[in-house]
């Protein structure tokens, strides 16, 4: 069955837009989790402009079910991640000027750098996801540098412009989540699912976890973050 993490980035841009404790990320973390959401996701990003070093500490004596740390895989980040140990780590490609995470990680030219970050996390005994494009040389390399997890970027299929390209990028990511069983990594999904879109990527077989923020942070803006939450689990199952 195919569980929601809430990625709650969004609480904390809310946050930055007046520079003070409001709304709180970690309230919000606490609803999600009473809500049903299976885990929270944050991305400590390079510049902060977001979630920052203190709120991923709190989170992480708070969090009940799991923890998932979005991060580029620079220096200071992955010692950060080191020390505060989350569930898991999500490995994601990083741009300064984006507004959010454009494309997935090329884990096929970053494979040597890529295989010493997750030796560094299983030392550690943090599993390791990558966030890639739904592209089979892509999951065949994610297996091949000891990645745990895959997460499928899904933005191609949100952003099809009509029906037969849609169709197109569902596939993709079907045979993508085909391949990753076959080769025994975890699977889940993200980025730019709402509860329009949700549906046909939950059901791919072998999904396991979505990762859903933004979509579910605009609503509750109108419906409350518990029944936000509770709206796209039902949706999911």
């Amino acid at each position: 069955m195919t569980i929601l993490c809430v990625n709650i980035d969004h609480i904390a841009t809310l946050r930055q837009a007046r520079g003070g404790m409001e709304p709180s990320v970690l309230e919000s973390a606490r609803i999600a989790e009473k809500a049903g959401a299976c885990g929270i996701t944050v991305h400590l990003r390079e510049d902060r402009r977001h979630i920052h070093d203190a709120d991923v500490y709190e989170l992480r004596q708070a969090v009940q079910t799991k923890l998932n740390l979005e991060m580029a895989a620079t220096e200071e980040i992955i010692k950060i991640a080191l020390k505060i140990g989350p569930d898991m780590v999500t490995l994601v490609p990083e741009k300064r000027k984006e507004l959010t995470t454009e494309g997935g990680l090329d884990v096929v030219q970053g494979r040597k750098r890529l295989k010493n970050t997750i030796s560094r996390f299983h030392q550690k005994g943090i599993p390791v996801s990558l966030f890639i494009a739904p592209d089979l040389k892509q999951v065949k390399a994610s297996a091949e540098v000891g990645a745990d997890i895959i997460e499928l970027h899904t933005g191609f299929f949100v952003n099809a412009s009509n029906k037969k390209q849609k169709n197109n990028e569902l596939n993709k990511l079907r045979q993508a989540a085909q391949l990753a069983v076959k080769v025994k990594l975890g699977l889940n999904a993200g980025h730019g699912l709402n509860y329009d879109n949700v549906r046909p990527v939950a059901v791919i077989k072998g999904m396991h976890e979505l990762n859903i923020g933004h979509s579910i942070i605009s609503r509750a803006v109108f419906v409350g973050l518990d029944k936000a939450v509770k709206e796209m689990i039902r949706l999911i199952k």
